[in-house]
């Protein structure tokens, strides 16, 4: 049963990062695709190859999610609690994908994380889910809507004497590098995610005693988080893309830069697991604004905050259902 479980745990795990890839595919593209930088299947090919190659460029956010978020459990117990935590965030990531909300499959991650924790018994490292979370959850999107809107000006004040149709045209060519860093980052952060839940398992099962990520674990969260943003997450990719705001080539380069640099420092320096959503979302928010405040949907805006806000205790919700019933056959 221990092996069935561990096998059953990282099956699960890597169809959460697939369906991770193509939820959140419309994080790295969607700009792009809407400025028509890129075609879609482009977009979609360059985005999968450098979210391959950012899943390599780090091991800091997966640290924290295998031993900073719940204290690792013990036996079938164990299994049991990762693999509701995991069906949980597939629920969520699918229900929102199905309605095209750009919510955030790592906060449906860790919601589910806590919920089958609490459900099983199993101590929530608090601390840890406010600093590394909470705070980050909160902090991010306004960094990112006030960081795309300065970022933003900065380009109208210093191509204020450029001929227009020019200046777009040549931001339409930046598009392509400032994507490829948004995919980049957005491999860096999520496929770690998964990584840290691969080798909770492994620690459970006893077949691991560090928190040292084999390199199978890294290749194949890599290919499964590629492989899921190549099959593209089209429904979300409309709502970033055009529903909150039409963007034009100098906004959708502030909204990519400005999220990719939060997320390199967040995971480079503060090692915290953000959500690539919340920051690409109000970045493209903060950039749209210059233009004028209204040009910004807020309604759409509005209803993708509210979801950000019920993510976690909605997948929590799902994961400690799911708990009490597998418990029934792992414990």
């Amino acid at each position: 049963m221990d092996t069935a479980a561990l096998i059953a745990v990282i099956g699960v795990a890597f169809f959460f990062t697939y369906t991770n890839g193509f939820h959140d595919s419309a994080n790295a593209i969607a700009t792009s695709v809407s400025t028509r930088a890129l075609t879609p299947r482009a977009a979609l090919a360059m985005a999968a190859v450098m979210n391959l190659a950012g899943a390599f460029l780090g091991s800091g956010v997966a640290h924290t999610v295998s031993s900073g978020i719940i204290e690792t459990p013990s036996g079938n117990q164990g299994m049991a609690i990762l693999f509701a935590a995991l069906v949980g965030a597939i629920a969520w990531n699918l229900v929102t994908w199905y309605f095209g909300l750009p919510s955030s499959s790592s906060h449906a991650l860790f919601g589910g994380l806590v919920g089958a924790a609490l459900a099983g018994g199993t101590e929530v490292i608090w601390s840890g889910v406010i600093d590394k979370i909470v705070i980050p959850m909160i902090v991010s999107p306004v960094v990112g809507l006030i960081g795309g809107f300065l970022v933003m000006l900065a380009i109208l004040w210093i191509f204020r004497r450029a001929n227009p149709h020019r200046a777009k045209r040549n931001f339409r060519v930046a598009q392509t590098a400032s994507a490829a860093a948004m995919a980049l980052a957005h491999g860096l952060q999520d496929a770690q995610k998964t990584m840290g839940i691969v080798v909770m398992a492994l620690t459970i099962s006893g077949r691991q005693t560090t928190g040292d990520i084999p390199v199978w674990v890294k290749i194949s969260c890599a290919t499964m988080l590629s492989l899921g943003t190549y099959a593209g997450g089209w429904r979300i990719m409309r709502t970033l893309g055009r529903k909150i705001i039409e963007l034009d080539p100098p906004q959708g380069f502030a909204a990519e830069a400005t999220a990719s640099t939060v997320m390199y420092i967040t995971s480079f320096v503060f090692k915290a697991p953000i959500s690539t959503t919340h920051v690409i979302t109000s970045a493209i928010m903060g950039a749209g604004a210059t233009k004028r405040i209204r040009a910004v949907r807020w309604g759409v805006a509005k209803n993708i905050v509210l979801g950000w806000f019920i993510t976690m205790p909605a997948a929590g919700a799902v994961a400690a259902l799911i708990y009490w019933f597998v418990h029934l056959f792992w414990g």
